[in-house]
């Protein structure tokens, strides 16, 4: 099986080729500026759309992993055409390749696709976005489904791992306590962090066994990002006392955030062999990786 995963260099795309190449499969590896370590790698635009045609007929893969994305929430929120560009209309491209090859296409999406005013999310819920990047994340589902045949719509949450360039949220709390400064994190939004390496397992799981539809692959536990943030500091060694606890509507943030936008995993827990981590068993594991990284 040939695999092509858009998004190579960022932190779950890295992951997967890693988790791919690892276990014998031939993997394609697209980047735009960060040049992947694992797989093989080519050059991809995604605002060039002619490109993506062109490499998608030459290589034929079988199955595609699209996890390339513009995932600042911010920028998305400022810049509505280049949101709309990569999130969007690229996403329209890929599916619309994807179904003349005849192959399976997974897109991972995310839990702002949600309001966050109940939390627990099952993949059949109602969407209701708050912010750009979440609605046109939703839109570039709503391309997936309409326009290929065999696919899936993955949904995570706070996903964070260890990545030579991108900084999750233990690496700016672990940043931030370790030069004594204290940090604002909020206490009343919650999410399910999820752990990329038991993420990426759980994707591979799918696509090994070509599962389709919508799938919510996060982290079990729903936490708020002050404990979740504290559970860090504690992990690491670190200051407690530098985590201020804040209120949601005290940033000064242009997009909005949902509450809770926490998923339910039941359907994941039913299917998949590959169990959802609960944070301890995440941070557990994250730990080692981090001291690795870091040599604390």
């Amino acid at each position: 099986m040939k695999y092509l995963v858009t998004g190579s260099g960022g932190l779950i795309g890295n992951q997967l080729v890693y988790d791919l190449e690892k276990s014998g499969e031939i993997v394609y590896s697209c980047y735009n500026d960060i040049k992947p370590v694992y797989g093989i790698p080519i050059k991809l635009n995604l605002l060039n759309f002619e490109n993506i045609s062109k490499i998608f007929k030459k290589i034929q893969p079988d199955i595609i992993i699209h996890s390339a994305a513009l995932t600042d929430v911010e920028k998305c929120e400022v810049d509505l055409e280049l949101a709309n560009s990569l999130n969007v209309k690229a996403t329209e491209v890929i599916a619309k390749e994807v179904e003349k090859i005849s192959s399976y296409l997974m897109y991972i999406s995310t839990d702002y696709v949600f309001d966050g005013k109940t939390g627990l999310y099952e993949e059949t819920d109602s969407t209701n976005p708050l912010n750009n990047y979440g609605k046109t994340k939703l839109l570039g589902e709503k391309f997936i489904e309409d326009e290929t045949s065999k696919w899936s719509i993955i949904r995570t949450s706070t996903p964070f791992g260890v990545h030579p360039f991108k900084k999750t949220f233990p690496v700016w709390v672990y940043e931030n306590l370790k030069i004594n400064k204290k940090i604002n994190i909020l206490e009343d939004q919650f999410t399910s962090p999820t752990y990329v390496p038991n993420l990426s397992k759980m994707i591979l799981e799918i696509t090994s066994r070509s599962l389709e539809g919508f799938f919510h692959l996060s982290g079990s536990t729903k936490i708020s990002r002050f404990e979740f943030a504290k559970m860090i500091a504690t992990k690491l060694n670190l200051d407690l006392s530098l985590l201020n606890p804040v209120k949601i509507d005290t940033m000064p943030w242009k997009a909005n955030r949902p509450l809770d936008s926490s998923l339910n995993i039941s359907k994941i827990n039913a299917i998949l062999k590959t169990k959802p981590y609960t944070i301890k068993q995440s941070l557990d594991d994250y730990a080692l990786q981090f001291v690795d990284s870091f040599s604390l």
